[in-house]
């Protein structure tokens, strides 16, 4: 209360009234997982892919991180902040990462899980006086000694099928066909040295969950971003990878992704975007939600199936989790509607195909769970479906909610 000590007029100005809410920004991601190079446990702003590429490497078999950042800045998105994490041995550039798959021909094959060893994968001619074209052999040999020998298999669908022969008895590698349809062409005589073996599961060299989750005081892994305000949503495509490769069995992904989401609960201001584990069917999907990653929680996302994209790493369409696309749409969604608009009904920029097709029947058992379906279209392209959180709280099922009052 101001003094006045002579006679005269004076003004005082009284604000009065409410005051407007000033908004904070939502378009701003974080990615945690593993690269080529570049700093560790450090979140490092980025704002396009070229800064991506010179700071944390290119695309590399096997690590989803770059794909994720490469397909959020495709569908919109302009500021995120990558916190690269290690994986037990530096990777450098140009090496293949552990468990990383090595194609030959229409074949990706890559060591099983806690091989040792050098091992690599030799296609010759089969034996015997003119044999059919689709016939060849495959030997597997560890630190240059024959291992496995399987004189006459094919690339039709059969039993002697190469990938349900070597499937069905190998100990040493796993074979998988990456296209689909007609029976591919034989592959090229030819040798290869495939990646280093992941570690087992559990084994030594595996992945903890504590290299992904972190710790605050150290600024590691998801800890570290707890000093980073700007951030309102996050995912951990690599987590998936890891996954894949070995380094982390199913109960530990369910342990990150928990993790992850006490993160979000505990800053308040963030949404994570969750994968679910690759190659489930509906059914399966619905189980493992339901029963094994029975999550509750208004500040987390399920998004289901995986898509497919353009990988330069490997030069053909690869599988891909869907995180780091919706981390993007969510962002454009904002950008050209609002935050109050739900980030549904949406082009998925960049995906050519779906792991699986969806009906609507399937994604009427899915989506009251709250797994947001990404469906394919007859003219309208592939699109987000769905909009919802994990929490079973009523009035937070909804994304565009619980995003509009973190922007407020």
């Amino acid at each position: 209360m101001p003094s006045y000590l002579s006679p005269g007029v004076y003004v005082e100005e009284v604000e009065s009234g409410s005051r407007p809410i000033e908004g904070v920004g939502t378009s701003v991601a974080a990615f945690v997982g593993f690269a080529q190079r570049g700093p560790f446990d450090e979140p490092t702003l980025i704002t396009n892919w070229s800064q991506f590429a010179s700071t944390f490497g290119d695309f590399v078999d096997g690590m989803y991180l770059a794909s994720a950042v490469y397909g959020f800045f495709a569908n919109g998105g302009g500021i995120c902040y990558v916190v690269r994490i290690a994986e037990g041995a530096d990777t450098g550039a140009g090496e293949l990462a552990a468990g990383a798959e090595v194609q030959i021909g229409p074949y990706a094959v890559k060591p099983r899980a806690g091989v040792a060893g050098e091992i690599s994968v030799q296609v010759a001619e089969a034996e015997g006086d003119d044999p059919p074209s689709d016939v060849f052999q495959l030997i597997v040999k560890r630190d240059g000694q024959v291992a496995e020998t399987y004189p006459s298999v094919t690339t039709k669908r059969s039993k002697e099928n190469v990938a349900t022969r070597v499937n069905a008895k190998s100990e040493l590698i796993e074979i998988r066909e990456t296209g689909r349809g007609a029976a591919p062409a034989r592959p090229d005589a030819q040798s290869v040295a495939l990646a280093p073996a992941a570690p087992a599961a559990g084994g030594a060299g595996a992945l903890a969950p504590e290299a992904y989750v972190g710790d605050a005081d150290r600024r590691t892994g998801l800890g570290g971003l707890e000093a980073v305000d700007e951030v309102t949503m996050i995912a951990v495509p690599d987590l998936m990878g890891a996954y894949q490769r070995g380094l982390l069995d199913l109960e530990s992904v369910i342990a990150v992704q928990q993790g992850l989401i006490s993160h979000c609960e505990l800053m308040g201001d963030r949404v994570a975007i969750l994968d679910p584990p690759p190659g489930l069917s509906p059914q399966q999907v619905r189980s493992w939600r339901t029963d094994r990653a029975n999550f509750d929680s208004k500040y987390a996302t399920l998004y289901y199936p995986w898509i497919s994209v353009a990988d330069p790493a490997s030069g053909r369409a690869a599988l891909v989790p869907p995180s780091g696309h919706i981390a993007g749409i969510w962002a454009r969604n904002d950008d050209t509607r609002g935050v109050h608009k739900a980030p549904a009904n949406e082009v998925v920029r960049g995906a050519v195909a779906l792991q699986t097709q969806l009906t609507k029947s399937e994604h009427d058992l899915l989506n009251p769970i709250g797994l947001n379906c990404i469906r394919s279209f007859p003219g309208r392209g592939i699109r987000v479906w769905g909009a919802r959180t994990l929490a079973s709280d009523p009035a937070w099922r909804y994304l565009n909610v619980r995003r509009l009052f973190n922007y407020l």
